[in-house]
């Protein structure tokens, strides 16, 4: 745009010249900024206690068997067992367990989370120098929060987000607990940020590639089992009656992971753990299943699961502890668990595979822009009166 120089503005009533427009040009060009495109993307977990003491792990067993994505008993009658008859004895149990898989000061799952982040930012940053690129962690619940890591973004004036749950195959219990999580935040936000969730990856082709990867380097040190068991985490068998896809997805990756390894049906299998409760949840039960191996001969078998995007209390614990126990006192000669993907490098290719296309596609969209301006060069000339 240009401004001649022969127009002088001038109120009516006044002989007072003022600035020319050449003058305003000047001015013009020494507010105008270019934005710095920024995009947020946010890793989720489940969620951890802050410290392996039975507060903490009251505080957080609290709010996570409070969520009704996790519990759907009735409210009340919910309430009335959690109070009196939950958080009253269980904390203290969990506490010890916590306590013998604390790491470096805090829980695995928070420092591998923080390791993914740190990882996948640098990965975003040097595919994308042109963009200012944040990676934040999050959790459903504990620290470090969902509407912490939101308030984060929002006060960096980011208005674009991409959020990756990881949970590779979805359920109402962990996905949608995040997604809840994510919305609630939003809903008490006047000016809504734009948010691409990330539902899941149960069949994406670098999930079963890094999950056939760590199978094939352990046993190249460890050599190959009689059996490979697939543990994942269950859900109550009502909550897939109802139309939780979680099952049928496990099935899938295990399915996928077993063909990357050339495995035969008999030679590996697939199971549920981390049954809380009375209630009947989707079968068959890892521990059972092992034992039953155990009664039929079976001396040596290998563990992974494949629903864990991070080592933490199910699997370092549960996983790799009790079970090893119940195999073993059952007649079982050989139990190793392989640990979860946590920071493997083709896992973080994976991540980078799901949201650097997200990213291109706010940036090609040309409705990203950032708050740091980058003032161009300024004409410097003396106003003209």
């Amino acid at each position: 745009m240009t401004y001649s120089r022969q127009v002088i503005l001038s109120m009516p009533v006044s002989t007072k010249p003022v600035l020319s427009t050449s003058v305003l040009s000047s001015a013009i060009a020494s507010s105008v900024t270019v934005s710095k495109p920024r995009v947020a993307v946010v890793l989720m977990n489940l969620g951890t206690p802050d410290a392996p003491t039975p507060a903490a792990v009251r505080k957080f067993l609290k709010q996570f068997l409070s969520d009704q994505r996790v519990i759907e008993i009735p409210r009340l009658l919910w309430a009335i067992i959690l109070n009196l008859f939950v958080l009253p004895f269980r904390p203290k149990r969990v506490a010890k367990a916590y306590a013998s898989i604390w790491q470096d000061g805090d829980s695995p799952m928070r420092l591998i989370l923080q390791q993914q982040v740190d990882l996948l930012a640098e990965r975003l940053q040097q595919r994308f120098a042109h963009v200012d690129v944040r990676v934040l962690p999050a959790m459903s619940y504990g620290a470090p929060s969902t509407y912490g890591a939101l308030d984060q973004i929002r006060q960096a004036g980011i208005e674009h987000v991409i959020v990756l749950p990881l949970f590779p195959q979805y359920s109402a219990t962990s996905t949608g607990a995040a997604i809840d999580a994510v919305n609630q935040w939003t809903s008490k936000q006047r000016d809504m940020l734009s948010i691409c969730v990330i539902k899941d990856y149960y069949q994406h082709p670098l999930l079963i590639k890094a999950l056939a990867q760590t199978v094939r380097e352990y046993q190249q040190e460890h050599g190959q089992p009689d059996k490979l068991l697939m543990s994942f985490h269950g859900i109550p068998k009502p909550y897939a009656d109802k139309g939780d896809p979680y099952p049928e997805r496990c099935h899938v990756t295990a399915r996928l992971v077993a063909q990357a390894l050339g495995l035969t049906d008999e030679q590996w299998a697939i199971s549920f753990q981390s049954r809380f409760g009375k209630q009947e949840w989707v079968k068959p039960y890892t521990s059972d299943l092992l034992q039953q191996w155990a009664a039929e001969g079976v001396r040596d078998i290998q563990v992974i699961s494949p629903a864990f995007s991070a080592d933490c209390l199910e699997t370092l614990e549960e996983l790799a502890l009790e079970n090893q126990h119940i195999f073993l006192q059952a007649g079982g000669k050989s139990y190793h668990y392989i640990p979860a993907l946590n920071a493997h490098p083709v896992h973080l290719d994976m991540m980078e595979a799901l949201t650097a296309p997200l990213i291109e596609g706010f940036l090609n969209s040309g409705i990203v822009s950032g708050t740091e301006p980058v003032h161009c060069a300024a004409q410097t000339s003396s106003p003209d009166l």
